[in-house]
């Protein structure tokens, strides 16, 4: 099994001496994938999957991990890792310009359709960029690839992957699978024609997987409205990803998440806790959620110093413009609902920037009420983290648009994310539901996030793989 990802599983730091160390990369698809392989450095991990090393391409991010690859070090025992040199500028064109600036913000919804995007020279020699490193991947899968290997290649960045490496190697048994939402066929024309086509076309010629119907749905009406009329698409398939919970137990159990959430007891004391976990993307819709609380201590005056929202947040791209903006702005909308509505003693909103994934798991097992009311989201594992681990019955607000609501929205409580008014009244509709039924709701949550396991969730990739 050979996997084609961006960011690769570990990274790789330069201690001083000419020598490096290597850590588990950060993102959720490394920590989606990465156990599943068995710890590869541990003869005695669980390999589901085979006992044959697995094979897994992915970029050089910064100059370290091009420093160990200079170095021959970039290596990691029971694992072939392949870190590929990319040329700096066309890797920056690649990844700011066109992945995260264009198809980031198309497949979410977040373009100003009036002002952006503008497809100009700049655009063009990006694409450019993008089509060159692609090509870079496709170039290592064909020269490396086994037999009839089973090739996974994941995520918008590396959309044009499948296409080039079906072209060369026919033999291949290869599915993409697109961890994002993907935009409808109204959105699609917002490309230029030859980059929709690209895109599309590629990603025809394999299966390709999303994490839910609807995605999945939007991709091919997509792909039918740009290529021709009698283009041959292969069958597009939904296999939603979970957490795993016997992972989540054993980290709740730890020594780190205990004192974290001994940190937090001591933070929110006997008051009832809203918790966010979330990067600073402006898909995430952190804002509105801000405005949506104060709006509820304007309507509920009684839950006035009797609520805390915790806000775990993640930095993120923070050498996009538009993502520094939006940090600007959560922190001043935090600020604002503070100096308006604080006491001594009670801080309404705590914003809290470290990236602490044990920070995430004790504030998931002590909420009362998770908030997640993404714009848009493929999955979100948070909002099937939570309900696993938490021990509080807490409730689940979801938005509708995560993709996520798709399989729990029995038990959660759904909110649209663009209306401040709902979302405030679904707040204190969660703070005040009778405790049956916060119990019923939450066993249900449980039950519902557990259903679909990492395991099942790689067999049926690797399943579909044609």
């Amino acid at each position: 099994m050979m996997l084609v990802t961006h960011r690769g599983p570990y990274r790789f730091r330069a201690l001083g001496d000419g020598t490096f160390e290597s850590a588990r990369g950060a993102g959720g698809i490394v920590s989606a994938l990465l156990p599943l392989l068995g710890d590869p450095g541990d003869a005695g991990s669980a390999r589901p999957f085979g006992d044959d090393r697995p094979s897994w391409v992915a970029a050089a991010i910064d100059d370290d991990d091009r420093g160990a690859l200079d170095a021959g070090t970039a290596t990691v025992e029971g694992l072939d890792l392949h870190l590929l040199a990319l040329d700096p500028t066309l890797h920056r064109m690649h990844y700011d310009v066109v992945s995260n600036a264009v198809l980031w913000y198309l497949h979410h919804g977040l373009f100003d359709l009036a002002r952006r995007p503008r497809f100009d020279l700049h655009f063009q020699i990006a694409w450019e960029g993008y089509v060159a490193v692609n090509a870079t991947f496709a170039d290592t899968v064909v020269a490396r690839a086994a037999e009839r290997e089973q090739v996974i290649v994941h995520d918008y960045q590396l959309a044009l992957v499948p296409g080039m490496v079906r072209a060369a190697r026919p033999d291949l048994r290869i599915t993409h699978f697109t961890h994002t939402p993907f935009c409808g066929p109204n959105s699609i024309r917002v490309l230029p024609t030859q980059v929709a086509q690209a895109l599309c076309g590629s990603m025809a010629r394999v299966p390709a997987g999303f994490h839910t119907t609807r995605w999945m749905s939007s991709y091919e009406a997509s792909a039918r409205v740009v290529l021709d009329a009698d283009a041959e698409i292969a069958s597009p398939f939904a296999a939603p990803l979970g957490p795993d919970p016997a992972a989540l137990a054993r980290l709740v159990a730890s020594p780190s998440v205990a004192s974290a959430q001994a940190a937090l007891d001591d933070l929110v004391g006997d008051r009832r806790l809203i918790l966010r976990s979330d990067r600073i993307d402006p898909a995430k819709n952190i804002v509105r959620g801000f405005l949506a609380y104060e709006r509820l201590l304007e309507l509920q005056p009684e839950w006035r110093e009797r609520v805390v929202f915790v806000a775990l947040l993640n930095q993120s791209r923070q050498h996009l413009a538009e993502y520094l903006a939006y940090q600007r702005e959560v922190e001043q909308t935090a600020d604002r609902v503070n100096e308006r509505w604080g006491s001594v003693g009670w801080q309404p909103i705590v914003v809290d920037t470290r990236d602490d994934y044990e920070q995430t798991v004790a504030g998931l097992s002590r909420y009362d009420v998770l908030l997640v009311n993404s714009l848009k989201d493929g999955l979100n594992l948070v909002a099937k983290e939570g309900p696993i681990v938490n021990t509080r019955h807490g409730a689940l607000v979801l938005s509708t648009e995560a993709g996520a609501y798709d399989e729990l929205a029995e038990a959660a409580l759904a909110v649209h994310p663009y209306d401040i008014e709902q979302a405030a009244s679904v707040l204190h509709e969660a703070l005040v539901m009778p405790e049956d039924e916060r119990t019923a709701r939450a066993a249900h949550l449980r039950k519902l996030a557990g259903a679909h396991t990492p395991h099942d969730w790689l067999a049926e990739l690797l399943n579909h793989a044609r």
